[in-house]
């Protein structure tokens, strides 16, 4: 029987990785376990955990085992910030990997400069975490602004004139409706409506007449988890048949799950290489992986956890034994990894944004295809 992504799988791992007697090495993570995308955060943590418990099992880095300390936000900046304070203050971690949320992550900042703390790979593509340089943030993936603007292009090069836009009241939203303004802009085109939706409970009823009002040809939907999944069930249930494109904090297995039947020809963007592309080396080296754990199929956010974890274990192995937190920044301030098929990753003083990769995925069969 083909195993999937389950809520008892992650909740062993999240034990795995539990509080230990032999961990050296503490990471941190403040990130959404409960909330409106934890569904897409528990398939991260299922990818980086491949990783961590690879590494520990062949004796770990530079004879130190790793521990992650995992804490739930709910997706709520506060508890982020505190969160990330007891991390960091309390429990003493080395850095911190994958915290996710563009206010979450943003609110954190002052706490890592207080205390010089590296935050790898933080599962946001805020332009703000890449321009002006944040000292102690070591982005992986691409930014939204790139990914909107991709988004918006793709729909006027199939034809499309009429384009609504549903925005996150918050700043992913606005960040990202950056990105759409310059796609808007290249392609000499207006958004017919501009829908604000609150962060967790967006007013269907107010914004889904909005879009059919304006007889919207497609939707830009710049939302997180059920947030979206559930306006898209609604605009369906709405009558409207608008072609929908949403950025990759919902390229999650459990997105299409939430979306049901709904699910079908909804653009996702992605801001890795397909994760069925077997004969990719970094696929490979995923699958076979989440395979010996009985995860006959990878997702996109299982890639991203997979990935930053990958880019965390490389920089602690050149830091050296007994890593400070300064040592592992210095590190990462000069580094440069191969992740395999011509996928390079790079950072410099001036310079932390990773991966500057983006392309589309479409929802058929209840998976990503490309």
């Amino acid at each position: 029987m083909k195993k999937t992504i389950t809520s008892c799988t992650v909740a062993l791992l999240l034990a795995l990785s539990a509080p230990g007697a032999a961990a050296q090495i503490v990471i941190g993570q403040s990130a959404d376990l409960s909330g409106p995308v934890a569904a897409s955060v528990k398939e991260t943590i299922l990818g980086s955990q491949l990783v961590i418990d690879q590494v520990n099992a062949q004796g770990g880095i530079n004879g130190e085992q790793i521990e992650v300390i995992r804490m739930d936000d709910g997706l709520d900046a506060k508890r982020s910030l505190e969160n990330t304070r007891v991390l960091i203050e309390d429990k003493k971690v080395l850095a911190l990997l994958l915290n996710r949320g563009t206010p979450n992550t943003l609110a954190v900042i002052p706490l890592l400069d207080r205390h010089g703390v590296a935050l790898v790979g933080p599962s946001t593509g805020a332009m703000a975490l890449h321009k002006p340089v944040q000292k102690n943030i070591f982005n992986v993936r691409s930014t939204y602004q790139r990914e909107a603007e991709k988004a918006v292009h793709h729909l006027q090069t199939t034809g499309i004139q009429r384009i609504a836009v549903v925005q996150a009241d918050d700043s992913f939203g606005k960040d990202a409706m950056e990105g759409a303004s310059k796609g808007f802009e290249k392609a000499s085109l207006q958004p017919v409506v501009v829908a604000l939706a609150d962060r967790n409970k967006p007013d269907y009823a107010a914004i889904v007449p909005q879009i059919t009002k304006a007889n919207a040809q497609a939707v830009l939907w710049i939302g997180s988890g059920t947030a979206v999944s559930d306006g898209i069930k609604a605009l369906r249930a709405a009558g409207s048949a608008a072609q929908i494109i949403t950025l990759s904090n919902n390229a999650a297995s459990g997105f299409i799950k939430e979306l049901g039947s709904a699910s079908a020809g909804v653009i996702v963007t992605q801001v890795l290489p397909y994760e069925r592309s077997f004969g990719h080396p970094l696929i490979k080296e995923a699958l076979a992986l989440a395979k010996a754990k009985g995860q006959n199929e990878l997702s996109p956010a299982l890639l991203e956890g997979f990935v930053a974890t990958k880019v965390m274990v490389e920089a602690l192995r050149r830091t050296g034994p007994k890593p400070t937190r300064a040592k592992l920044i210095a590190t990462l301030n000069s580094f440069q990894y191969d992740l395999g098929g011509g996928l390079d990753i790079s950072y410099s003083p001036t310079d932390h944004t990773g991966i500057d990769y983006v392309d589309l995925s479409i929802v058929s069969d209840g998976k990503f295809k490309r």
